[in-house]
């Protein structure tokens, strides 16, 4: 069968396919791909039954109180503290990171540590003490007898699809502040996890505060559909997705043909641009912390002026080395084609270099094409980066807004006209001079992050590129009439 899509185009429904549709299942086809995308009857019922319940308690928390979402935050940490109450999460968690690491996939953000465990306690607090914006008068219009508020409010539903990450509970938690409510996907390897928070700890501080069932709901579905699902359901307000470049630039196609606003981040890998006035040691600084782990924020692609090369290419493998070395790995370079004769001979030998299967012998440097430098990688231990040679300042802008995800972007350099000069050209939310990790929510900003958001689908309306709990809110009108004789009739 022949299906349209974008208007001049047609997506073919392959045998295969046609041959696994049964009864109740839906066909999404997005619109600027042609990908058709099967959803069965299950986890469109399991989704659209998560939102519903969501709906359901965003209609009741316009009676809940501020200080019942204050509890509430405090009732989640408490529960997280508790050993006891965290024993069977920490045991869930365990058995689905050894059925990841079976079926060799990354645990680098899986595990429940302890630091992790700390931090997610740390985040619900810091939303426990955070401020309400909820019913906020932002501004005031007043005329003869008359006036008007423009009141912040809650958005509504405000659906996840997230990696992976156990942490996210804090993240997504959020949204509750400023009244709204969440229903959220993670990863398959997490769901084990996910399933004991929200038995151990969520669902219990929800009702011990009072709040509505369903406020925070997590879709129990290890399929991938089911993000598909939750993404096509227009009751959401808002579609935030986190994770794999290709993945999330799907799940916003179809929430975005849907009429449903997005918030997306999938590709990362953060930009390092040294001048020619770079102070070497600060450049091997900003590498060297740049490389602690591998998230969206760490340095990918490191681009140094051609008339400083010789003097700070070193310092630039120096921090490379170092970084690996404090993990106790070997790195992973690859260099530009035609910028080869820069990197020490030894530095193309064999090396075992730790990937999420296990250690992988393969050459330590290898070209790559100038044409694929926002390639990002997606290392396990090894750091890996890309380093490239450019003519000036201005061609290494170019190829960051040419070819990256045009996410974040730092500039080594002495000069303030420079970085001034940077800031304006360079197509990217989150601009420095250093290392590139500060590129966090929580870290920068004091608030836990739900996500963060690149400019590969252009610039953001109204916000920036961290979006926070108290960012997922809309503005209402209300007026307050004194004078019961205004009106608008004209005068004919």
């Amino acid at each position: 069968m022949a299906i349209p899509y974008g208007g001049n185009r047609v997506a073919v429904v392959s045998a295969e396919l046609a041959g696994e549709f049964e009864p109740g299942d839906r066909l999404v086809v997005v619109q600027d791909s042609g990908a058709l995308l099967h959803i069965p009857q299950g986890p469109w019922d399991i989704a659209t039954g998560a939102v519903s319940r969501a709906v359901d308690a965003f209609a009741a928390m316009g009676s809940v109180t501020d200080d019942q979402i204050t509890r509430f935050y405090e009732e989640f940490a408490a529960r997280l503290e508790s050993d006891d109450a965290f024993a069977p999460i920490a045991a869930a968690n365990a058995e689905d990171v050894e059925q990841a690491r079976q079926r060799s996939r990354s645990t680098t953000r899986l595990v429940l540590s302890d630091g992790m465990r700390a931090a997610m306690v740390a985040g619900l607090r810091t939303w426990g003490d955070a401020p309400t914006t909820r019913g906020e008068v932002i501004e005031q219009v007043h005329h003869d007898g008359w006036r008007v508020d423009q009141v912040r409010s809650g958005l509504g539903v405000i659906g996840f699809v997230f990696e992976g990450r156990p942490n996210v509970f804090a993240d997504a938690t959020g949204v509750l502040r400023g009244g709204n409510t969440v229903v959220f996907r993670i990863g398959s390897d997490a769901l084990g996890t996910a399933r004991a928070i929200v038995e151990h700890a969520l669902d219990p501080a929800l009702a011990a505060a009072g709040l509505p069932p369903g406020a925070v709901s997590l879709v129990a579905s290890p399929d991938r559909a089911a993000g598909w699902a939750l993404f096509s359901d227009p009751r959401l307000s808002l579609a935030v997705a986190r994770g794999s470049g290709a993945a999330v630039a799907q799940l916003g196609a179809v929430a975005r043909q849907g009429g449903i606003p997005v918030s997306l981040h999938g590709t990362g890998g953060a930009w390092i641009i040294a001048a020619e006035d770079a102070d070497g040691s600060v450049l091997e600084a900003a590498v060297y912390n740049s490389l602690d782990r591998k998230v969206c924020n760490t340095l990918n692609t490191c681009a140094i002026v051609a008339d400083r090369a010789a003097e700070l290419v070193p310092r630039f493998l120096s921090g490379l080395a170092r970084a690996a070395e404090a993990r106790g790995v070997s790195p992973k370079l690859h260099v530009a084609a035609g910028d080869e004769a820069l990197i020490p001979a030894d530095w193309f030998a064999d090396a075992a270099i730790a990937r999420a299967g296990g250690e992988v012998v393969e050459p330590r440097t290898e070209p790559i094409g100038r044409d694929s430098l926002g390639l990002e990688w997606e290392w396990e231990d090894s750091p890996e980066v890309t380093l490239v040679i450019v003519p000036d300042v201005s061609a290494a802008v170019a190829a960051f807004n040419d070819q990256s995800p045009r996410f974040a972007a730092s500039l080594i350099s002495e000069s303030p006209e420079r970085h001034d000069m940077f800031f304006n050209t360079i197509d990217s939310p989150f601009v420095g001079n250093g290392f590139t990790r500060w590129v966090d929510g929580q870290f920068a900003l004091d608030r836990p992050e739900l996500g963060l958001s690149n400019w590969q689908f252009g610039r953001l309306f109204g916000r920036g590129g961290v979006l926070s709990g108290d960012s997922a809110f809309t503005v209402r009108s209300r007026v307050t009439q004194d004078d019961p004789e205004i009106g608008r009739w004209e005068a004919t």
